[in-house]
């Protein structure tokens, strides 16, 4: 007997009748009922959320920020929502209102946007009333499990979105302070150059001012010098014009009694004659004295004037001036022409010495000139004090100026200190202003200055400055393509492990005939793995082109499902033919290991360790593993792998048939009377 000729009596056996041919084609159809159902309920979920009514409450009553346009973030977020439509959003009146949906289950869940939303928003604007913006999530589990985790989705969204638009805003606003503080640092930078400049201008200044005040008070030194050399000349002139007014008074004293002498003179002609020797005597004194005193006064006042000239104090052309106004006023004075009458009259009392008649006229002349002369002496006198009263209120002068040239020289001798100080100071500070100036100019170019294209991008990097380049390298195209591997591999197991509950894994014909073991183990699994084909082929079929599964190989992949199939049906009827009934439990206990071990949803590494070794070691988690490269077009190098490994669970599959087989050809009263029927 060989082997298809066993496999093709087991065939034959079971789809003898029409209810075997019906219980065949259920059969087939098992690995549809759990694969591709369970993935056309669970095809697309994300993509009818819109079918889910969710309550949408928004209180939030806007913001008016420092800079800019009012800010109403709560109409703007709850408008962007309905728009998207994920969800099936309801706009309700109050809170209360939509708490009570949600409690009733009439909304899935609750989104409310509080009255403070956008004025929180805004508030970092303000160091002191920095608040963060709420929004408030009502849902219920009782209503659904999982929603809760998609509403936490959404609202991580919703934040991410609302927090880079306004972080792009606030960044904006401070780009255009960076950029207010680069210009006006700027203008300082430049504002401190011209400081440097000016100061440079005043260190000019004072050195010049330095210069201009060592000359004054070199200057006021040379003046104080002379001024004390007038002083002197003025005291000198003071005491010659007392001596010239004491003269004078004395003349005039003197001459008082001349009038009656020469009336005298005049009453005797004999006395005349007589004291005509003694008379032209001290007439002749007279005239001698006269010359001599003005010749002494103006002598005086010429030393005085070459003084003052010497000093400084008067020109030599307001001197010369001086000299000719005395010159003239003594040619034109009463004192000239008396000392010319005096001349005359002493010609006559000369010549009245030689004749009397000419002394009785000359004695007349003489008494009607000396009143003149006497007059004249007293204008004299007067004159002599008026100078010394000048001269003497000069040498107070002079010792006045010198005094303020002394306080001058004081002065200017401070002052040029405090220049050299002001030029060296003003030095100092403009090399600091040139320092200040270069910093500040620094400090500008290192102060941001962007221009407004360069503040949208920097404003938009600062918002959300983590951006994600997603490469993927396989990529399921829905959450039921993401499911596929996993629940295609797991139909595949279950749809083998009903074949068992109907079919036979070892037919008891065989059993009895003389055929090696192996060619009845391998007999009793080919109906197993004819009917697993069928279940493979029938469930990609409907996968693919109804579903739309669309692998990204799709032929391999139903080589690969047929390979898994094969490893599945030598297993599992492996298992069950050496353990008989309670190898079907041993069967179930396998799937519910590898359903919790293979990584179909969350990784495996993710399972508890001692799943880590079920992973290792059965054949669910490989599977699922070469489906997911097939179907999303991964990397193709551990296919092969895979296959030489699902041979080896069919190998092994075999083994334990081929044990089974050697098992029961003994029998038993255990064969006969099994402790629990097949």
């Amino acid at each position: 007997m060989t082997v298809l000729r066993l496999a093709r009596s087991e065939l034959k056996r079971m789809t003898g009748g029409l209810l075997p041919k019906l219980t065949i084609i259920a059969l087939t159809m098992v690995p549809l009922l759990y694969g591709a159902v369970y993935l056309y309920a669970n095809w697309d979920p994300y993509g009818n959320l819109n079918q889910i009514d969710a309550a949408l409450v928004v209180e939030d009553t806007g913001a008016q920020p420092a800079n800019g346009p009012e800010l109403q973030a709560g109409k703007k977020v709850a408008d962007s929502l309905v728009e998207a439509h994920v969800f099936n959003w309801q706009r309700v009146a109050t809170t209360a209102e939509a708490d009570a949906g949600v409690e009733s289950g009439k909304y899935a869940f609750a989104l409310k946007i509080p009255k403070d939303f956008s004025a929180n928003l805004v508030s970092p604007g303000s160091f002191d009333a920095a608040n963060q913006a709420m929004l408030n999530v009502t849902t219920n589990d009782a209503n659904n499990y999982l929603l809760s985790t998609i509403v936490d989705k959404l609202t991580t969204a919703v934040h991410s979105t609302v927090a880079k638009e306004v972080g792009e805003e606030t960044a904006n606003q401070l780009l255009t302070g960076f950029g207010t503080i680069h210009a006006s640092i700027v203008k300082a930078s430049d504002g401190a150059a011209q400081l440097a400049d000016g100061v440079g201008k005043l260190g000019d200044g004072a050195a010049t001012l330095h210069d201009g005040t060592a000359k004054l008070s070199s200057g006021a030194n040379d003046l104080l010098s002379g001024q004390g050399k007038l002083r002197d000349g003025a005291t000198q002139l003071n005491s010659g014009a007392g001596q010239l007014s004491a003269g004078l008074a004395e003349l005039k004293g003197k001459t008082a009694s001349l009038p009656s002498d020469t009336q005298k003179l005049a009453d005797g002609a004999a006395q005349v004659a007589a004291g005509n020797a003694q008379l032209n005597t001290k007439v002749q004194d007279v005239v001698g004295q006269l010359s001599a005193l003005d010749a002494g006064a103006r002598d005086r006042v010429a030393a005085s004037m070459a003084r003052l000239v010497s000093g400084g104090i008067i020109t030599q052309d307001q001197a010369n001036k001086i000299l000719a106004d005395f010159d003239s006023a003594a040619a034109s004075s009463a004192v000239t022409d008396a000392k010319s009458k005096i001349a005359s009259d002493a010609a006559q009392v000369q010549q009245l010495s030689d004749g009397s008649a000419a002394v009785s006229a000359g004695a007349a002349k003489l008494a009607a000139a000396t009143p003149t002369l006497t007059g004249a002496i007293g204008q004299a006198s007067a004159g002599a004090d008026q100078l010394s009263s000048g001269a003497s209120a000069l040498a107070a002068g002079e010792q006045s100026a010198v005094n303020g040239t002394a306080a001058l020289a004081d002065g200017a001798a401070k002052l040029d200190d405090g220049a050299a100080q002001l030029a060296s100071g003003a030095s100092s500070a403009a090399d600091g202003s040139r320092t200040l100036a270069s910093e500040l100019a620094k400090g500008a170019g290192q102060v941001p200055n962007p221009n407004g294209a360069q503040k949208s991008s920097v404003s938009k990097v600062m918002a959300d400055p983590v951006a994600v380049n997603n490469v993927s390298q396989a990529k399921a195209g829905s959450y039921g393509a993401g499911l596929a591997p996993f629940f295609l591999t797991l139909a595949l197991w279950i749809g083998v492990f009903m074949l068992v509950q109907a079919m036979r894994p070892i037919t008891q014909r065989a059993l009895a005939s003389n055929a090696p073991s192996w060619k009845i183990a391998v007999g009793g699994w080919l109906p197993f793995f004819a009917v697993s084909v069928l279940q493979a082929s029938v469930l990609t079929l409907v996968v693919n082109l109804g579903l739309g599964l669309h692998p990204a190989h799709p032929v391999a992949m139903w080589l690969f499902m047929l390979a898994a199939a094969m490893a599945f049906t030598a297993l599992i009827q492996g298992i069950v033919a050496l353990l008989g009934t309670p190898g079907k439990f041993v069967v179930l206990i396998l799937l519910v290991l590898q359903l919790v071990s293979s990584g179909g949803t969350f990784p495996w590494q993710t399972t508890p360790m001692p799943l880590h070794v079920v992973h290792q070691i059965m054949p669910m988690g490989y599977v699922v593993t070469g489906m997911r490269h097939l179907i999303y077009g991964g990397e193709l190098s551990m296919i092969w792998p895979t296959v030489l490994g699902l041979l080896g669970y069919t190998v092994l599959g075999a083994a334990l048939s081929t044990l089974a087989v050697r098992k029961n050809k003994f029998w038993t009263l255990k064969t006969l009377k099994p402790e629990i029927a097949v």
